[in-house]
């Protein structure tokens, strides 16, 4: 017998498990149900961030994941294409094929240009989406509309000038990476200390994430890394989507593998650091937040809540590393956003480093954890990314030292 797959959470249907299982129609996404879902975040977006700035931004830059659409039946894609002021339109069969322009009056506000940037899986997936949302920014950006109701058709036009090139080829906004390359690899390279600076990391996902799409080109991947850091220049906010209870942005690398938040700041000619947000999904209420207030929300529930430690604690070997793990992904917020307080750090430190009875318990059950645990703490002050006193750094050297010695068999 076959069934859906996806999140039981949003599609009961999905249970009971066991069945031959199958996603879904690429060709039928997003549905209307998913983009009645996407325009109520992109509304709290734009009120949020006006409310915060004053004014709404001109580019959004985005992040569209393959799995998370699976499950959400196309809500973030559906997000791209509500800021831009175009409404996908099913044919009989249910096949999203069509566009429409909404009008500028039924909009209510200017067309929000986007950077589409889609993970590897989202490039297997969904070409056909793909060619969907670019052919989406180019309709508005050849839409005859004023520049200050169209940032699409704004950021276009200055581009074209700028490089040379017609409307509709500057109104490239969708990449990824190259056929059959997947991530930033910024996530492995935190992970394993191997990466001297920020910049390295920045060229690092501008190189492998600036292949463009074309639906004037299907079938080809283009190297497009000027139009990719073209495109970032204009950039105002950086957002994404957590749409799974499952997986929040601490437990895997992938979210600020991805994340051009830095990239974009070094990238604009005032050098202002956009704004970052996030959505949750997970529930009916979606609600949006900035980026820091997620990181926060996450280590509360996470990293420093003594349910989830002493959970991981009690699993023993492995729950050492998870517990490092997450201390890992936060320092890669540090890395590629700047958006973790150093509170986070200052009482990760307090909870697992100075109280003698938990070192022991973790160098007990993991010391190859406890030892990474030491050297993440350390690198996030030797980056900057921690400010603290220097017992604090002086105990960690020690303890390094301590478990060193240990691993290696060194007797005191």
């Amino acid at each position: 017998e076959r069934g859906r797959g996806g999140a039981p959470i949003r599609n009961p249907a999905v249970l009971p498990t066991g069945k031959n299982m199958h996603a879904l129609d690429p060709q039928s996404i997003p549905t209307a149900a998913a983009v009645e879902c996407a325009n109520r975040v992109v509304e709290k977006l734009l009120e949020r961030l006006e409310k915060d700035n004053g004014e709404l931004p001109e580019t959004v830059a985005f992040t569209l994941w393959g799995t998370d659409n699976i499950k959400t039946y196309g809500e973030s894609l559906a997000q791209v294409l509500g800021l831009v002021g175009v409404r996908p339109v099913a044919d009989a069969l249910g096949r999203v094929n069509k566009l429409e322009l909404i009008p500028l009056e039924e909009l209510g506000r200017p067309r929000v240009d986007v950077v589409v940037s889609c993970s590897g899986v989202f490039r297997d997936l969904f070409i056909n989406q793909m060619n969907l949302l670019d052919r989406a920014v180019k309709l508005a950006a050849e839409a005859d509309e004023p520049d200050d109701q169209n940032f699409v058709r704004k950021h276009a036009k200055e581009q074209a000038k700028e490089m040379g090139m017609s409307v509709r080829e500057a109104a490239t906004r969708v990449f990824s990476n190259a056929a059959g390359s997947y991530s930033a690899n910024v996530g492995l390279a935190i992970e394993n200390g191997g990466w001297e600076s920020e910049n390295q990391l920045q060229e690092q996902f501008v190189g492998r994430k600036g292949f463009a799409f074309n639906a004037d080109k299907p079938g080809s991947m283009e190297q497009s890394t000027d139009m990719f850091k073209a495109a970032l220049s204009t950039v105002d906010v950086t957002f994404q989507n957590l749409d799974s209870s499952e997986i929040s942005i601490s437990d895997v690398s992938h979210y600020y593998d991805s994340d051009p938040t830095k990239v974009v700041e070094s990238l604009r000619k005032d050098g202002r650091k956009p704004s970052s947000m996030m959505a949750d999904t997970t529930t009916a209420n979606a609600q949006v937040r900035s980026l820091s207030e997620t990181v926060r929300l996450d280590a509360r529930t996470k990293l420093l809540n003594p349910k989830f430690y002493e959970g991981m604690l009690a699993s023993g070997y492995e729950g050492t590393r998870e517990i490092t793990k997450r201390l890992r992904n936060t320092m890669g917020w540090s890395a590629t956003a700047g958006e973790v307080d150093n509170f986070v750090y200052e009482d990760a430190n307090d909870v697992f480093i100075k109280d003698p009875e938990m070192q022991e318990r973790l160098l007990s059950t993991n010391p190859n954890a406890f030892r990474d645990m030491v050297t993440t703490f350390l690198e996030a002050n030797g980056r900057g990314y921690w400010d603290t006193d220097e017992d604090n750094i002086e105990r960690l050297q020690e303890l390094y030292q301590e478990v060193e010695d240990r691993l290696e068999g060194v007797s005191g």
